[in-house]
Protein backbone atom coordinates (compact mmCIF):
# COMPACT_ATOMS: atom_id res chain seq x y z
CA UNK A 1 0.00 0.00 0.00
CA UNK A 2 2.84 2.42 0.77
CA UNK A 3 4.39 1.92 -2.71
CA UNK A 4 0.63 3.13 -4.21
CA UNK A 5 1.17 6.35 -2.08
CA UNK A 6 4.12 6.80 -3.36
CA UNK A 7 3.39 6.17 -6.32
CA UNK A 8 0.84 8.66 -6.71
CA UNK A 9 2.53 11.07 -4.62
CA UNK A 10 5.35 10.98 -7.02
CA UNK A 11 3.11 11.77 -10.09
CA UNK A 12 1.42 15.06 -8.20
CA UNK A 13 5.10 16.46 -7.56
CA UNK A 14 5.53 15.83 -11.59
CA UNK A 15 2.32 17.22 -12.23
CA UNK A 16 2.64 20.12 -10.16
CA UNK A 17 6.29 20.83 -11.55
CA UNK A 18 4.97 20.53 -14.45
CA UNK A 19 2.23 23.05 -14.15
CA UNK A 20 4.73 25.56 -12.49
CA UNK A 21 7.09 25.37 -15.38
CA UNK A 22 4.27 26.22 -17.87
CA UNK A 23 3.13 29.33 -15.73
CA UNK A 24 6.45 30.53 -15.35
CA UNK A 25 6.56 30.02 -19.05
CA UNK A 26 3.58 31.81 -19.60
CA UNK A 27 4.48 34.48 -17.23
CA UNK A 28 7.80 34.96 -19.14
CA UNK A 29 6.29 34.97 -21.94
CA UNK A 30 4.07 38.11 -20.88
CA UNK A 31 4.53 42.00 -22.23
CA UNK A 32 5.64 44.24 -19.57
CA UNK A 33 4.32 47.59 -19.16
CA UNK A 34 6.96 49.92 -20.88
CA UNK A 35 6.73 48.83 -24.33
CA UNK A 36 3.30 47.46 -24.57
CA UNK A 37 2.95 49.54 -28.23
CA UNK A 38 5.83 47.29 -29.30
CA UNK A 39 4.48 44.29 -28.24
CA UNK A 40 0.80 44.76 -29.09
CA UNK A 41 1.22 43.96 -32.82
CA UNK A 42 3.35 41.06 -32.68
CA UNK A 43 1.09 39.40 -29.79
CA UNK A 44 -2.00 39.89 -31.65
CA UNK A 45 -0.74 38.47 -34.86
CA UNK A 46 0.23 35.10 -32.22
CA UNK A 47 -3.44 35.34 -31.13
CA UNK A 48 -4.71 35.34 -34.88
CA UNK A 49 -2.46 33.25 -36.57
CA UNK A 50 -1.54 30.75 -34.06
CA UNK A 51 1.41 28.81 -33.59
CA UNK A 52 3.70 28.26 -36.87
CA UNK A 53 2.49 25.18 -37.83
CA UNK A 54 -1.20 26.26 -37.94
CA UNK A 55 -0.09 29.15 -40.42
CA UNK A 56 1.25 26.28 -42.67
CA UNK A 57 -2.23 24.65 -42.60
CA UNK A 58 -3.82 26.95 -44.48
CA UNK A 59 -1.12 27.34 -47.20
CA UNK A 60 -2.58 27.21 -50.51
CA UNK A 61 -0.92 24.60 -53.55
CA UNK A 62 0.52 21.06 -53.54
CA UNK A 63 2.16 19.72 -50.37
CA UNK A 64 6.40 18.85 -50.79
CA UNK A 65 5.39 15.64 -49.80
CA UNK A 66 3.02 13.04 -48.80
CA UNK A 67 3.14 10.11 -46.66
CA UNK A 68 0.38 7.16 -46.08
CA UNK A 69 -0.05 5.73 -42.69
CA UNK A 70 -2.25 3.14 -41.67
CA UNK A 71 -6.00 3.68 -40.63
CA UNK A 72 -6.50 6.56 -43.30
CA UNK A 73 -3.63 8.51 -41.79
CA UNK A 74 -1.82 11.01 -44.02
CA UNK A 75 0.94 13.31 -43.33
CA UNK A 76 1.45 16.06 -45.23
CA UNK A 77 4.59 18.20 -45.46
CA UNK A 78 4.22 22.04 -46.50
CA UNK A 79 7.56 23.61 -45.69
CA UNK A 80 10.92 22.10 -45.36
CA UNK A 81 13.06 25.14 -44.50
CA UNK A 82 16.85 25.08 -42.90
CA UNK A 83 17.54 27.95 -40.92
CA UNK A 84 20.66 29.78 -40.10
CA UNK A 85 20.83 28.04 -36.42
CA UNK A 86 22.05 24.89 -38.38
CA UNK A 87 18.46 23.32 -37.85
CA UNK A 88 15.77 22.31 -40.50
CA UNK A 89 12.38 22.44 -39.78
CA UNK A 90 9.48 20.00 -41.27
CA UNK A 91 5.79 21.71 -40.81
CA UNK A 92 2.96 20.33 -42.04
CA UNK A 93 -0.01 18.59 -41.17
CA UNK A 94 -2.04 15.11 -40.04
CA UNK A 95 -5.12 14.58 -41.47
CA UNK A 96 -6.89 11.12 -41.11
CA UNK A 97 -8.31 10.72 -44.15
CA UNK A 98 -10.44 7.67 -43.35
CA UNK A 99 -14.25 7.56 -42.23
CA UNK A 100 -13.64 6.49 -38.72
CA UNK A 101 -12.15 7.83 -35.61
CA UNK A 102 -8.45 7.04 -35.65
CA UNK A 103 -5.69 6.78 -32.67
CA UNK A 104 -2.28 8.10 -33.87
CA UNK A 105 0.22 5.16 -33.71
CA UNK A 106 2.45 5.24 -30.64
CA UNK A 107 5.41 3.73 -33.23
CA UNK A 108 6.28 7.61 -34.21
CA UNK A 109 7.63 8.03 -30.89
CA UNK A 110 10.19 5.90 -31.95
CA UNK A 111 11.50 3.23 -29.42
CA UNK A 112 14.01 5.62 -27.52
CA UNK A 113 13.25 4.98 -23.77
CA UNK A 114 13.51 8.72 -23.34
CA UNK A 115 11.93 10.16 -26.07
CA UNK A 116 8.88 7.78 -25.07
CA UNK A 117 8.65 9.09 -21.48
CA UNK A 118 7.51 12.34 -22.92
CA UNK A 119 4.10 10.97 -24.29
CA UNK A 120 3.03 10.78 -27.98
CA UNK A 121 4.85 12.38 -30.41
CA UNK A 122 6.60 12.36 -33.84
CA UNK A 123 10.22 11.88 -32.04
CA UNK A 124 10.74 8.31 -34.43
CA UNK A 125 11.26 10.43 -37.42
CA UNK A 126 14.57 10.88 -39.25
CA UNK A 127 15.47 12.35 -42.38
CA UNK A 128 18.50 10.46 -44.78
CA UNK A 129 20.86 12.43 -46.64
CA UNK A 130 21.47 9.77 -49.36
CA UNK A 131 23.72 11.83 -51.04
CA UNK A 132 26.01 12.44 -47.72
CA UNK A 133 24.99 8.48 -46.53
CA UNK A 134 23.72 10.20 -43.06
CA UNK A 135 20.35 9.53 -41.02
CA UNK A 136 19.52 12.49 -38.95
CA UNK A 137 17.10 11.96 -36.04
CA UNK A 138 14.50 14.66 -34.51
CA UNK A 139 16.64 16.97 -32.09
CA UNK A 140 16.12 16.36 -28.52
CA UNK A 141 15.50 19.11 -25.85
CA UNK A 142 18.17 18.86 -22.74
CA UNK A 143 15.71 17.15 -20.53
CA UNK A 144 14.83 14.53 -23.49
CA UNK A 145 11.86 16.25 -24.97
CA UNK A 146 11.88 16.04 -28.66
CA UNK A 147 11.44 18.75 -30.73
CA UNK A 148 8.61 17.66 -32.88
CA UNK A 149 4.89 18.12 -32.06
CA UNK A 150 3.90 16.21 -28.65
CA UNK A 151 0.20 15.02 -27.31
CA UNK A 152 -0.81 13.28 -30.62
CA UNK A 153 -3.96 11.12 -29.92
CA UNK A 154 -6.95 10.39 -31.14
CA UNK A 155 -8.29 12.16 -34.63
CA UNK A 156 -11.76 12.12 -36.29
CA UNK A 157 -12.76 11.38 -39.22
CA UNK A 158 -11.68 14.47 -42.02
CA UNK A 159 -10.02 16.01 -38.74
CA UNK A 160 -6.32 17.52 -39.14
CA UNK A 161 -3.49 18.60 -36.99
CA UNK A 162 -1.20 20.98 -37.59
CA UNK A 163 2.79 19.43 -37.23
CA UNK A 164 6.39 19.99 -37.20
CA UNK A 165 9.80 18.39 -36.69
CA UNK A 166 13.27 19.67 -36.29
CA UNK A 167 16.15 18.36 -37.20
CA UNK A 168 19.78 19.13 -37.41
CA UNK A 169 19.99 20.08 -41.05
CA UNK A 170 22.49 18.49 -43.22
CA UNK A 171 24.74 20.25 -44.90
CA UNK A 172 23.78 23.14 -47.37
CA UNK A 173 24.87 21.31 -50.26
CA UNK A 174 22.27 18.76 -49.48
CA UNK A 175 19.05 20.23 -51.30
CA UNK A 176 16.91 16.62 -50.68
CA UNK A 177 16.38 14.50 -48.17
CA UNK A 178 13.93 11.34 -47.80
CA UNK A 179 11.56 11.59 -44.59
CA UNK A 180 11.00 8.14 -42.76
CA UNK A 181 7.83 8.41 -39.66
CA UNK A 182 7.28 5.24 -38.57
CA UNK A 183 4.06 3.62 -39.95
CA UNK A 184 4.28 5.95 -42.34
CA UNK A 185 5.61 5.70 -45.83
CA UNK A 186 8.45 7.24 -46.70
CA UNK A 187 8.68 10.64 -49.38
CA UNK A 188 11.42 12.32 -51.01
CA UNK A 189 11.57 16.43 -49.30
CA UNK A 190 13.46 19.51 -51.19
CA UNK A 191 14.75 21.53 -48.88
CA UNK A 192 14.77 25.80 -49.24
CA UNK A 193 16.98 27.93 -47.46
Amino acid sequence: MSIRFTAKARRGMVALTAAAGLALGVAGCGGGGDNDDKSSPSASASKDSGSKPSAQEGQSGTPLAELKGTNGLLLQITSAARDSGGFLTLNGIVKNDGDKSVVVPPQTSGDETEVIKHGPSLGGATIVDAKGKKRYYTLRDTEGRPLTTTGLGNLEAGQTLPVFMQFPAPPTSTTEVDLQVPTFSSAPIKISG
